[in-house]
């Protein structure tokens, strides 16, 4: 079956084009989610709403990119939503020690998946250093450092995801390490 066949098949609502759908991409829509969100209930209940999303606008997909493309755009929009959603203490006193002197970092249990492969580190506080980190760069730069550091993808998919050129994402990516490393050394050089 092409790929337009399967389209066609999903907005038909075919049984069997969904169970594929879900086959093909499943595991790939959860890894995407735990690389935003780093725990596995909140990664689960948002890689359903996408599946619920595109069952409900398949009708709406133009084909103007790849279907894949499309689900991942989904995806990165569904986990933002959530991440906007949740504005709790820890997050927003993250946020206000950037600017203070004090760093603090509330080591609840919400960072429950750490062994995600893309975050490969030596000890679950760096991991949650690291993603409060990654979590206080601009939406942008959240977004290209997440789906291309984390996720793997590539600049090209990247591109095609953001709707940003090449060169637009190499910047993105340029700007987001070197955040992340100011962040970094601003967390390490007040904690020692």
């Amino acid at each position: 079956m092409t790929e337009i066949e399967f389209i066609e098949a999903l907005k038909n609502k075919s049984r069997e084009a969904y169970a594929k759908l879900l086959d093909d991409f499943q595991h790939k829509v959860y890894g995407t989610c735990l690389s935003f969100v780093p725990n596995k209930e909140d990664a689960e209940d948002i890689a359903q709403d996408v599946f619920v999303e595109v069952f409900n606008s398949i009708s709406k997909f133009k084909g103007q990119s790849k279907l894949s493309t499309w689900i991942y755009k989904i995806t990165t929009n569904k986990c933002l939503e959530f991440i906007r959603k949740r504005n709790t203490k820890k997050r927003l006193a993250f946020l206000q020690s950037l600017s203070g002197d004090h760093f603090e970092i509330d080591r609840t249990n919400y960072f429950t998946e750490m062994n995600h492969p893309g975050i490969i580190l030596e000890n679950k506080e760096k991991s949650e250093t690291l993603f409060l980190a990654i979590n206080s760069l601009p939406e942008v730069q959240r977004i290209a450092f997440t789906l291309h550091k984390i996720d793997g993808k590539s600049y090209q998919e990247v591109s095609e995801i953001t709707e940003k050129s090449i060169s637009a994402v190499e910047s993105l990516m340029f700007r987001a390490k070197k955040n992340l490393q100011n962040t970094l050394e601003h967390f390490y050089k007040n904690n020692r």
